[in-house]
Order: structure tokens, then sequence, then C-alpha cells
């Protein structure tokens, strides 16, 4: 029995979590910020004024700014991205009952802070002990280090926002349905979904990576070959991430991704629990494509139906996807005959 003035143990968890996120959140950015003017300042006399900034596909330096401009334009870049992330966690405590907003938050911070002070290593190191601008290095593989470190703190942010409550429609109150289907009759369902805008820009990417590696071929230019094979994976994934194929059969439920149909994945109907259809958006689940982590995934193609399937383990998964709920319906009725069967007994 709780009196009046208390609280919920799910108020205590989100106050909780709010309140350890932004203490976390402002050590964080207190640290980054702390090392982006370090750095610099320390490396100081082994630098040239003005430095350079900013390198052409050829990897060779093609623009400059101010030591002190440089410096200014990093540390504010951050300050508002992190400074932007407290804010809206501070005013926001309804967004800490989703894991996929936590996360979200968790992985912009843990990205930008390792993103920022990676591109600025590879600054300082280019322009180290170089007499101008003009003359620092080409940034050659080098300037896989920032990617690196974007993808590496993005991870790690989501996992360290992960812990805590989800607080999502409960599985029970959706209705599950299912599909009649006389005794050893089949069926099979299929469908497809694909985002336009998203297949063209990772085919535009994919192309001007391409484009990149037959001039490095031709012309003998092997500084080409780092934007080549920077943009070349990047239009590759933006491609095949930008289409899925959901099939559902006695065999279980099957993603296939791309115009290729790989990569594949499959869960066999064993761990199916049920299945239904939800209206998901990229701002329900951290944005578009692949998000969260094993045992709890959303492919996200575009927003609106998906189809949400509920694993034996406790975990989920959800695609979005055209006619989730005829989808949804055959895999619990093939779930039942499965646990149902031989195999089951």
């Amino acid at each position: 029995m709780t009196g009046p003035g208390a609280r919920s143990f799910e108020g205590v968890t989100n106050v909780g979590l709010r309140a350890r996120f932004l203490s976390i959140a402002a050590g964080w950015g207190a640290l980054v910020t702390a090392a982006l003017i370090a750095a610099p300042l320390m490396l100081r006399d082994r630098l040239p004024d003005p430095i350079a900034t900013h390198w052409g596909p050829s990897g060779a330096p093609d623009n400059s700014m101010p030591f002190v401009a440089s410096l200014l334009f990093q540390v504010g870049l951050w300050v508002l991205l992190a400074g932007g992330a407290w804010v809206l966690a501070l005013t926001n405590t309804a967004m800490f009952r989703r894991r996929a907003s936590r996360m979200g938050l968790g992985a912009l911070l843990g990205g930008a802070g390792l993103f920022l002070p990676g591109l600025q290593a590879v600054t300082l190191t280019a322009n180290l002990d170089a007499p101008g601008w003009r003359q620092a290095a080409d940034l050659g593989w080098s300037a896989l280090l920032a990617v690196a470190g974007l993808v590496l703190g993005g991870w790690l942010g989501t996992l360290a926002a992960r812990p805590g409550p989800d607080d999502r429609p409960e599985p029970s109150a959706v209705p599950t349905r299912r599909l009649p289907l006389r005794p050893g009759q089949r069926a099979v369902w299929v469908s497809s979904v694909s985002n336009g805008p998203l297949v063209a820009l990772g085919g535009s990417v994919l192309a001007a990576g391409l484009g990149c590696a037959v001039l490095a071929l031709i012309g003998g230019d092997g500084t080409l070959w780092v934007p080549a094979t920077i943009m070349s994976l990047a239009g590759l994934v933006g491609v095949t991430f930008s289409s899925v194929r959901v099939q559902v059969t006695e065999e279980g439920l099957s993603l296939f991704y791309g115009p290729f149909r790989l990569p594949r994945k499959h869960i066999p109907i064993e761990r199916v629990e049920r299945a239904w259809s939800e209206e998901l958006f990229p701002s329900n689940v951290g944005g578009w494509g692949v998000r969260g982590l094993p045992g709890a995934v959303t492919v996200m193609i575009r927003g609106g139906e998906c189809l949400v399937v509920g694993y034996v383990s406790g975990g989920r998964l959800a695609v979005s996807i055209d006619d989730a709920e005829s989808g949804a319906a055959l895999l619990n009725t093939l779930a039942d005959r499965a646990s149902t069967g031989p195999s089951a007994r």
C-alpha cells in the first residue's frame, strides 16, 4: 500500500534513470571537451596557422582555418550536440520510459564523443610540423580512425543506455489473430518493402565510390582508393538495408535484405511465441535501418505497419512490412501447430 505522496516503483525508476543519465552525460561531456581543448593547445607550437581542415578526394588538403577558429568550431560543435542531448534529457522525463529513446541519446553522445576527437587527432597529425597548411600530409587511411570512433562510440553508447524498463504496449494487450488452416494444409506468406529515397541515396554513394575506384585504376592515383573504399562500402550498406523481403513458412520467419536477397536472417518456428501487427515509426525506434541489439531488433525501412515477433526467450523482432497482419496470423497458426506437433511431445 502506498500513501498519497508515495511514488510508484516505475516513477522512481524513470527518475533514477534520468538522474544517472544526466550525471554520466555531464561527466562525459566535460571529459570530451577537455580533450578537444587540451590536445591542440599542447601541440600549438608544432602546428601551422592557419591549419589544414579539409582534404579533397585526392587526399590532399584544399582548405584551411585559423588555429583558434578551428579549435572553437570543434569544441562548439561538441558542446552544441552534448548540450542539446543533456537539455532534452533534463526536460523530458517521459522519454526514459522507452529503451529506444534512451539508446538513441546514448548513441549520439557516444558516437559524437569519439568521432570528434578522432577527427581532431587525424587533423592534428596531418598538420604536425608542416611549414604551412598546404604542406600538410595527406589523410590516407587514417581518416578511417574517425569513422571507427563514430561506430564504436555509438555502439558503446547504446549499450550504456540500454538497462532499464521499456514502456511499450504489452503483447498480451494486442489481439492474437490466426489464419484458419485445415489439418495438413500448407501456406506461405511473402511480402516486400523498399524505401525509394534511401535506395537512391545508397546507389548514388555506391556509384560515386565505384567511379573513384575506376579513376584510381586508370589514372594510377593511389590516394583515390581511400574515398573509393569508404563510399563504396557506405553505399553498399545503404542499398542493402533499404529494402527487405519477409517470408513465413512452416520452418519459420526469414528476412532477405537488398536486391540480391543477402544477407539473410532466419528465425526457426520453435523460437516464435506469438506475432502481431503494430504501428511503429523511426522516432519510436531511434531512426532508420536495423536498430537495436541482438534479441531486440527493429528493421525500420519505412514508418507504419510492422510485423512484430515475440520470442519464447522473451526477445522480439519488428520489421516494417506491408500486410503485416496476415503474416502475423499465419505465423501464429504455424507456431501453434509446431508447439503441439510430434516434435513438441
